[in-house]
C-alpha cells in the first residue's frame, strides 16, 4: 500500500475552515488556536492569508466562512451540469406540490446537501447546503445506498449504525433488506428516522460526470400526508429524477 502524503500548510488551512463550517457563530482566534493545535504565530499567519483570499472573514470578534469560500463551492454543482435542470425540474415539483427539493452526493457513508428549493411553505429542515447526515437514516441516502451493490454497502457500513431519532433504523441486515426494495421501486422512503414529524422521499439521478452519486428527495410533514399525496408525491419525485437524469 502507497504511503499518503499531504501538504502540512494546507491540512492546517482545512482544520480552520473545518472549524468555522461546524460553528454557528464567528469563531475566535484563541478557540481556533485551542480546536486547531496550532501555535498562535502560524494561526494568525493562515487567517490573514484566507482572509485575504476571502475565504474568511472577520466578524465581530471572530471569523466565519467567507464569500470566496462559497463561489469556489458553488463552482462544484456548476461543473457537474446540474444546477440549471435541479431549478427547472425543481420549480415544476414545487409549482405542483408546494414542498421542498433537495439535491445531494454521495460521499463515503453520509450524503451531502449540494443544492435546494424552497416551497412557498415553511418546513423545518436540516438540510442546509453543504451539511451532511449518515445515508443510512434518509431516504437521500438510501436512494444512493442502493444504487451500490450489496456487498459494497456491506463493506461501507458498520453492523450497528447510528439511532438519529427512536425509528432510525439501526441494524445493518434490515437496511440491506429495504435497499433491496428501493431497487425494485425506484423509490426510497423514509419516515421520521431524521427528523421527527417528517417524512421524506427520495430517488436515485445518476453519477456526474465528476464521479458523484446524486439523489433528489423532498421532505414533508407527516401531517400533510394521505395515500394520494402520498402517491402524487413519489411519482413526482422518481419523475423530477428521471429528468434530472436525461441532463447528465
Amino acid at each position: 500500500m502507497e504511503k499518503a502524503y499531504d501538504v502540512p500548510a494546507l491540512r492546517r488551512a482545512n482544520d480552520i475552515l473545518e472549524t468555522l463550517a461546524d460553528a454557528a457563530r464567528p469563531v475566535r482566534a484563541a478557540t481556533l488556536a485551542q480546536r486547531t493545535g496550532l501555535s498562535r504565530s502560524t494561526l494568525y499567519l493562515m487567517l490573514e492569508t484566507l482572509a485575504r483570499m476571502q475565504w474568511i472573514e472577520k466578524r465581530d470578534d471572530g471569523y466565519v466562512v467567507g464569500v470566496g469560500l462559497f463561489e469556489l463551492g458553488n463552482a462544484y454543482v456548476r461543473h457537474d451540469t446540474l444546477q440549471a435542470a435541479f431549478r427547472e425540474g425543481a420549480g415544476a415539483f414545487i409549482n405542483q406540490h408546494n414542498e421542498v427539493v433537495q439535491l445531494a452526493v454521495l460521499d463515503g457513508v453520509q450524503v451531502v446537501y449540494v443544492a435546494r428549493e424552497d416551497a412557498h411553505r415553511p418546513v423545518r429542515l436540516v438540510s442546509d447546503l453543504g451539511s451532511r447526515l449518515p445515508a443510512h437514516c434518509c431516504a437521500l441516502g438510501k436512494a444512493l445506498l442502493a444504487s451500490l451493490p450489496d456487498d459494497a454497502v456491506i463493506e461501507r457500513l458498520p453492523e450497528r449504525l447510528e439511532a438519529v431519532t427512536p425509528r432510525t433504523v439501526t441494524r445493518r441486515a434490515a437496511l440491506v433488506r429495504e435497499l433491496a426494495a428501493v431497487r425494485a421501486s425506484g423509490l426510497a422512503i423514509e419516515r421520521e428516522e431524521v427528523a421527527e414529524g417528517l417524512a421524506c422521499f427520495a430517488a436515485f439521478v445518476g453519477e456526474t460526470p465528476a464521479g458523484k452519486r446524486v439523489a433528489v428527495s423532498t421532505s414533508v410533514p407527516v401531517g400533510r400526508l394521505d395515500a394520494r399525496r402520498e402517491k402524487q408525491i413519489a411519482m413526482g419525485i422518481v419523475e423530477l429524477a428521471a429528468h434530472l437524469r436525461d441532463a447528465l
